[in-house]
């Protein structure tokens, strides 16, 4: 396989990463649908929809700042189209999950809402990063030069780490866990926690094996919002260790 594995249409090549977003973001939507059929969801189907709003506008505008604040150096000469097509997953779960709590405020909803849609997440970041893969070099979803087993030349003429290919292999072991839990006891709201404590915790430590930028004290925006994260959750942390 040669990267970036690219495909032409009327003479124009073009990268198939915008391709598995859109099929990621299809099929995450249809699998929620379909799961939701299965449970009685104690929260409307109103309430519901606003809930999703918020989300959506909380990644739109998270994904875009933790993006921009990988590369600290160059803040001051981004532009509006720079800005528009920056984005990473961590600032759009991390600005999903505040846009659900202020959503969920204002329309005076208490109840725990994410654990229907853990499974949803997991098979659609496993699709987004199909296209991350095969960019390449393209993407800023490699890692640094390796000699490990597993590296890989990305389009560069460099062995590296495929970051993106191992992202893919711990979202298939997350949904494996997640599925052997699914009869464990658990509260609402519980598992929805448990998949982002997880997740966070793998891009902090994944996030060393790449070219990253310092944001302060020499760790990224990565870094930064993975331990926000971990330290929001910290009471949830304590308690599903002992209970798990």
């Amino acid at each position: 396989m040669t990267f970036p594995v690219q495909f032409t249409i009327f003479g124009e090549t073009y990268h198939w990463h915008y391709i598995f977003e859109v099929i990621a973001f299809f099929v995450g939507v249809r699998l929620y649908y379909f799961l939701k059929k299965g449970i009685k969801d104690p929260i409307s189907d109103e309430d519901r929809l606003w809930i999703m709003l918020g989300a959506m506008l909380g990644a739109l505008i998270g994904s875009r700042i933790v993006a921009v604040l990988e590369d600290p150096a160059h803040i001051r000469q981004i532009s509006f189209f720079t800005l528009y097509q920056s984005k990473t997953i961590v600032g759009g779960l991390l600005g999903g999950l505040f846009g659900v709590e202020l959503i969920k405020k204002i329309i005076g909803v208490k109840i725990a809402s994410g654990d229907i849609y853990v499974v949803p997440i997991i098979v659609a970041l496993f699709i987004g990063r199909i296209g991350c893969f095969l960019m390449g070099v393209d993407e800023p979803v490699f890692g640094k030069e390796t000699s490990f087993f597993m590296g890989m030349d990305l389009g560069d003429g460099l062995k590296r780490h495929p970051v993106a290919l191992y992202e893919m292999i711990y979202m298939v072991l997350l949904l494996l866990f997640f599925i052997g839990i699914r009869k464990k006891e658990l509260l609402n709201g519980d598992r929805f926690k448990l998949f982002m404590v997880l997740y966070f915790s793998y891009r902090f430590g994944i996030e060393f094996i790449k070219s990253y930028q310092s944001l302060v004290l020499n760790l990224s925006s990565i870094h930064w919002s993975a331990l926000f994260i971990l330290l929001y959750y910290y009471k949830f942390i304590i308690r599903i260790v002992k209970q798990l």
